[in-house]
């Protein structure tokens, strides 16, 4: 069995000893929680693309050898940034008759969680949860579903696609918030333009045009809610 990243982390402090002295002018010592700390406050300010190790020592006025000694790698500092969102989340006690809506909750919060920080849901794609605070919600919504009569291997698929469906609404939110931010050519259309575009489409699309106001109605809360209740309601 492959070791853990707290094992690699563990194993990578024993190799390292001590941490690389900082450069000077630096006088706060550098812990995990600054690393996690500056982590965050770079992805709130620029975005998660701009969170690289160079950026992050820069940021923390020391090396990226410094930081080697507190986080095994960029992929390492993803998961404990991602735990950190995690640890955050509320789970309920699983009620038999409010699994559907507890689990909504669940979604919810990571949803709001993740748009904080533009584009961190990122570091959680194609990532096999292996933090604890991470495990901690899987683990909290794997039994609101079973609580709920869904079956073991139901509940656990289920899980995957939610997770990766609110995943993929904060990138595409966030997405969309930081083109509307720096769009100055008119690229970025709102719903009204945009229906008027379907409606002018040539008849060689009959069903865009008859339903344009339903193609693009509902707010981006709209279209979360409408999507995790009907990824529930599908599961029994």
């Amino acid at each position: 069995m492959s070791p853990t990243p707290q094992e690699r982390r563990a194993a990578r402090h024993g190799l390292i000893g001590s941490a690389p002295p900082a450069r000077r002018g630096r006088t706060a010592p550098i812990t995990v929680e600054a690393i996690i700390s500056t982590a965050f406050g770079i992805v709130e300010r620029e975005g998660y693309e701009a969170l690289t190790m160079r950026r992050l020592a820069t940021a923390l006025e020391t090396g990226p050898s410094s930081l080697y000694a507190h986080v095994v790698n960029k992929e390492d500092l993803d998961e404990l940034l991602i735990g950190r969102l995690c640890a955050a989340i509320e789970l309920p006690e699983p009620h038999p008759d409010r699994w559907r809506e507890q689990i909504a909750g669940v979604c919810a919060q990571l949803r709001d969680q993740y748009l904080r920080y533009p584009g961190i849901s990122q570091a959680a794609l194609a990532a096999a949860p292996a933090n604890l605070d991470t495990l901690r919600v899987s683990e909290g919504m794997l039994a609101i579903l079973l609580a709920g009569g869904v079956p073991p291997q139901t509940a656990a698929w289920a899980i995957d696609a939610l997770v990766l469906y609110v995943n993929a609404h904060t990138l595409e939110v966030s997405y969309a918030k930081r083109r509307r931010n720096h769009s100055d050519d008119g690229w970025v259309v709102g719903r009204e333009e945009m229906t008027g575009r379907f409606a002018a489409l040539p008849d060689s699309f009959p069903q865009t045009k008859r339903y344009a106001d339903e193609l693009t109605a509902g707010s981006t809360e709209d279209r979360f809610t409408f999507t995790i209740e009907l990824m529930l309601n599908g599961l029994l």
